[in-house]
């Protein structure tokens, strides 16, 4: 089997209700999706969801390595050998994980559909869906009662709050939350926001009301912030922003810094990345979450597959395709009562 024809879609996508975290508001996303077809009936998707801050490109710099990269190199070669055009195209795109996580997604969406099955069972399947966080992000006590409300009516059971911006208010909101929604998970991701001296007395403050996870408190500089957080609190810790490599990884378990870790397919550079991110981590005894970018559902339902597919990954939040306008990929999973089941269709569910 050879790829013998390579192309892309660039989607601009608004958001239905821009949200702000510690260092930015967000109102669009640029997506790209890669097609690779073969001299078989086979043809294999993947996503692209650059973003500046965590990723470190741009859309247009992921544009033009798709044009004088990916294009020239897939042609012609054959999808079984997958990991080798993967460490071929990470010597010239060092710096672009979410393009390697498109051209990742789309080579494995083949291979899963050669064997026709779901790319979980193909992966390796563990489980059959899991439950998701949905986020809300920075606003006052008000607007984010309003916003839990309506998830909480939408049969959400996991709420993960943006925070970072004012200490006593990021307190407020979640000691109010837990009162009006004493049954409902709750999460806390400070995106770099607080100092270690923030992150200790926001978790003093909120330790009687039972946060799950407490996500990149403080800045990615400097690892030893986010251990000096990890080793005051009785709550886990999770790197998100820090942990964007294997090196990061096994930096950060070896050095008992964390407690758990975000694996974003976009971050890391996709799946086959991912599975050795999360092997770090459970030989270190961390459990992993796998996250999100602003994804259209192409690209959620890809990090859906990779957390069914290993027991390691307790946690999942996939919500970035929900507030995105006129996605163009439906049916690809269900999202029933704030749970994740996928579609048993081969890969990653689409056909196009």
């Amino acid at each position: 089997m050879k790829i013998t024809r390579v192309s892309y879609e660039r989607l601009d996508l608004s958001l239905s209700v821009p949200y702000t975290i510690a260092y930015e508001t967000v109102t669009h996303a640029s997506n790209f999706i890669l097609k690779l077809e073969t001299d078989t009936s086979l043809v294999g998707y993947g996503c692209a969801a650059p973003d500046l801050e965590v990723t470190g490109e741009s859309a247009e710099m992921v544009e033009k390595s798709i044009q004088r990269h990916v294009l020239p190199l897939l042609k012609g070669h054959s999808p079984y050998m997958y990991p080798k055009i993967l460490e071929e195209l990470l010597l010239l795109c060092p710096e672009q994980s979410s393009l390697l996580a498109m051209v990742d997604m789309a080579l494995l969406d083949i291979m899963a559909k050669k064997t026709d099955v779901p790319l979980y069972q193909f992966l390796g399947g563990y489980r059959n869906s899991i439950a998701t966080s949905i986020t809300i992000g920075i606003m006052d006590i008000t607007r984010t009662l309003a916003m839990a409300k309506e998830y909480v009516g939408r049969d959400f059971g996991i709420l993960k709050i943006k925070g970072g911006l004012n200490l006593e208010e990021d307190i407020a909101k979640m000691i109010k939350l837990r009162e009006k929604y004493p049954g409902i998970g709750l999460r806390f991701d400070g995106n770099q926001g607080y100092s270690v001296e923030e992150s200790i007395a926001f978790v003093k403050a909120t330790e009687h009301i039972g946060i799950q996870i407490f996500e990149q408190p403080t800045k990615t500089k400097g690892d030893q912030q986010l251990g000096a957080v990890t080793h005051a609190v009785g709550i886990p810790v999770m790197a998100d922003e820090s942990l964007k490599t294997l090196d990061d990884a096994f930096r950060l378990a070896q050095n008992e810094q964390i407690d758990m870790i975000n694996i974003k397919l976009m971050k890391v550079g996709g799946i086959l990345e991912g599975m050795h991110i999360n092997s770090v981590a459970k030989s270190a005894g961390l459990e992993a979450m796998v996250g999100c970018l602003d994804e259209c559902a192409l690209g959620i339902s890809a990090g859906l597959h990779f957390a069914l597919s290993r027991p390691n990954i307790h946690f999942a939040d996939l919500d970035g395709h929900l507030d995105l306008q006129n996605d163009p990929f439906q049916g690809l999973f269900e999202l029933k009562k704030g749970i994740f089941y996928p579609s048993e269709a081969p890969g990653l569910g689409y056909i196009g």
